[in-house]
């Protein structure tokens, strides 16, 4: 969700006391550059930062930013997704860290991290670096520890209080209502049955939140009784699943036995010594995750556990797996097997939800990474971990070849959007597959690369491409397109004599297995380079050759669309102005006619230049604007970086210097973020300085540069929505 400025997860339920924490965390906010909240999971860290990180927004000239940290298995992707959540794409061959610094050097915003604490020592020496170099950076961390960073301050987070305040009651009130509106404490004594809940829940938000879900199934009285006799009960840690719970399901697994979830040995609940006595989840529980000062929540969360059915224990742990936000598609794909079939998983989905064990929004869910933790171990005991990472490989390779083969069809935009968002699941499935499945690896690898490349994940392309070749024989198609990934990849960040290389090698070997395809592909990626590095002529004689060779591969194939960019890109910087307009003209037709928008906001952008050649500044901005409209839809910050430029041209060419010099701001705004100066192909240069020059002369280098400087600053959202308006001011 996009605040004034910068951007912050949505507020899904109501927020409850706090009134003191937030006071304090206004404090050290505005005094301190790094404060860690910390405290046991399920305490209410995550609603505390996020309520606190709003409410400073606006203090902050370039807002406030959130990185959720919970998914990340490792340190792997922690400086890609901390780049993604500040906004920067960077496509240069320079270290992440150091792009990241580069990036966050001139900015004065408010950076949150969320569930740091499985990464507390590569966080704490990412933001040792970048609040070194970053004079206007202020961290807020989420953390069941502090980090050990120099200069951390630390604010505890205690649990609602339950005597002589009204909040954990409030928050358990407000949890009814928001499962059923008709709900409430009316019956005579249920207040007092709810303030009891809550002191025997120690006033533990996840806690509190949990036992109210399990109203449905009970009276409020009810309730209390029953987490009475379980708190009271000897050894209370993760209670008794009885012999028909989910272990039964679980093929090769018959009744739990001592020592197991569920069996004889949960009175050894302490799990300390592994004595005969101690369950293995107890002991795992302890030693890894739960803190012995801390079990209410860990009780509460079992209790929630045996009041679930045998089959929504087992979806609560097949589950698990998932990095993302999903929907009931992927719940399906990633989970069904066994006594779970596709019906039964929507039926348990919608039961956790009900239980406030999954938490819906529209049509996506999500799970709370401490009732994951839960699920992640029950997992493990059914012996199902392999199974279900197995399982959510095969879902997220199929994925991968959906999303291929819808590259130019009507849903080209969603496909893109959805490999963006599903970016943390697809790694995971690639860091499985390249250790159990390298065929699958590489298959996978090269038919998700071209989306990571023109999503700015670049670095994470060609990593992932080098890794699937380097791990066993690779051959055909799948070998042809990991080289095209690299090369694709290598020419965004400007590393143009390796491009040269694996657009070699690709042509090498689609020739040699006769894969038309894979020639249009190197094609394009030869031509593209040749284009950087000022050879036209050869760019064009080379995609007019494989478009003919090539006839066996459909109008709208991917490959022939772009193949026939490269076309249309040497004819303009070739000045056969209007054979390129005439071949732009009939590719942007092609590539609306299949709802493909990729490749036609560059046969936009081409006409746009074409215009601007010509002399017809007024179409030119149109062709440009719609060139954006498009890139915008592709949340392409490379591309809308290049039609910024474009536009900004157009509108000096018509005499409007201040609004040229704002969208130019702009345009060097989306530039930083891909961390290039500015790009394109080498007859782009003297257009630009042309026409910068036309601006200035038009308003004065003074009025030029505060307009510049203006549009520079600017939100990137808001600065594009303003040179999306068509009209001028001369």
């Amino acid at each position: 969700m996009m605040t004034k400025v910068g951007y912050l997860p949505d507020e899904t339920s109501s927020f409850v006391g706090r009134r003191a924490e937030l006071a304090r965390l206004h404090t050290a906010l505005t005094t301190r550059r790094m404060t860690t909240l910390i405290g046991p999971g399920g305490v209410g860290k995550t609603r505390l930062a996020l309520r606190a990180a709003r409410a400073a927004a606006d203090r902050y000239t370039d807002g406030a930013w959130w990185a959720d940290l919970s998914p990340l298995p490792d340190d792997g992707l922690l400086l890609p997704t901390v780049s993604d959540a500040v906004g920067l794409a960077d496509h240069t061959l320079r270290m992440p860290v150091e792009a990241l610094c580069e990036w966050l050097g001139d900015k004065h915003l408010l950076l949150v991290l969320d569930s740091a604490e499985h990464l507390r020592g590569p966080c704490s020496h990412l933001l040792a670096e970048i609040l070194t170099t970053s004079s206007g950076l202020t961290v807020l961390v989420t953390s069941r520890q502090p980090l050990g960073t120099r200069g951390e301050y630390v604010v505890a987070v205690p649990p609602l209080p339950v005597d002589g305040a009204p909040d954990a009651l409030q928050l358990f009130a407000d949890r009814l209502r928001a499962a059923d509106p008709r709900a409430g404490l009316d019956a005579p004594d249920d207040e007092a049955a709810a303030a009891e809940i809550c002191r025997r829940l120690e006033g533990i938000p996840l806690a509190i939140e949990l036992a109210a879900a399990g109203i449905g199934r009970h009276s409020v009285a009810q309730l209390a009784a029953r987490i009475g006799s379980r708190f009271d009960a000897r050894g209370a840690g993760l209670g008794a699943h009885g012999r028909s719970g989910v272990l039964s399901l679980a093929p090769g697994f018959g009744a739990p036995g001592p020592g197991a979830p569920g069996g004889d040995g949960a009175d050894g609940a302490d799990g300390e010594g592994g004595g005969p006595g101690t369950a293995r989840l107890d002991l795992l529980a302890d030693a890894t995750v739960w803190p012995r000062r801390h079990r209410t929540l860990r009780t509460a969360i079992g209790w929630s556990h045996e009041l679930c059915t045998p089959l929504e224990r087992l979806l609560w742990a097949r589950l698990t797996p998932l990095r993302t936000d999903f929907d009931e598609e992927v719940a399906r794909e990633v989970c069904a097997g066994g006594p779970l079939t596709p019906d039964e998983v929507d039926r348990a989905l919608q039961g956790l939800v009900a239980q406030s064990v999954v938490q819906r929004d529209g049509d996506r869910y999500r799970m709370l990474d401490t009732l994951r933790e839960y699920g992640r171990m029950w997992l493990t005991e059914l012996g199902e971990a392999r199974a279900a990472a197995d399982r959510h490989a095969r879902s997220f390779l199929d994925l991968a070849r959906r999303a291929h083969d819808g590259w130019t069809g009507p849903d080209q935009v969603s496909w893109y959007h959805k490999v963006s968002d599903t970016h943390l699941d697809l790694c995971a499935a690639l860091e499985h597959l390249l250790a159990h499945d390298i065929d699958g690896a590489q298959e996978m690898a090269g038919r998700v690369g071209f989306f990571w490349a023109c999503c700015g994940h670049l670095s994470e392309a060609r990593n992932y491409a080098r890794r699937a070749l380097d791990a066993g024989p690779v051959d055909g198609p799948h070998r042809t397109r990991l080289q095209w990934v690299l090369g694709v990849a290598a020419l965004l960040q400007g590393d143009f004599t390796t491009a040269e290389k694996h657009g070699a090698l690709c042509t090498a070997g689609a020739l040699y297995d006769r894969d038309d395809e894979g020639m249009l592909g190197a094609a394009y990626l030869s031509g593209l380079t040749q284009l950087m590095t000022g050879e036209p002529a050869a760019a064009l004689e080379a995609a007019g050759r494989v478009l003919r060779m090539a006839g066996s591969v459909p109008a709208d194939s991917a490959h022939r669309l772009r193949c026939r960019l490269i076309t249309v890109f040497a004819l303009t910087a070739l000045g056969r102005l209007t054979e390129s307009e005439a071949a732009a003209t009939a590719l942007r037709r092609a590539c609306e006619r299949g709802g493909e928008y990729w490749t036609r906001s560059y046969a936009d952008y081409q006409l746009a230049l074409i215009a601007l050649l010509q002399g017809r500044p007024a179409a030119s901005a149109a062709h440009a604007r719609s060139m954006l409209a498009g890139k915008h839809r592709l949340r392409d910050s490379f591309g809308i970086a290049l039609g910024l430029d474009m536009l900004a041209a157009a509108i000096a060419a018509q005499g409007a210097g201040a609004q040229a010099a704002r969208v130019y701001g702009t345009g060097h705004a989306y530039w930083r973020m891909v961390g290039h100066p500015q790009r394109g192909t080498p007859e782009l240069g003297p257009v630009r300085e042309r026409c910068e020059l036309q601006a200035r002369a038009a308003v004065g280098d003074e009025a030029y540069q505060r307009a510049f400087e203006r549009g520079q600053s600017d939100n990137a959202e808001v600065g594009l929505a303003a040179a999306l308006r068509t009209e001028l001011q001369l």
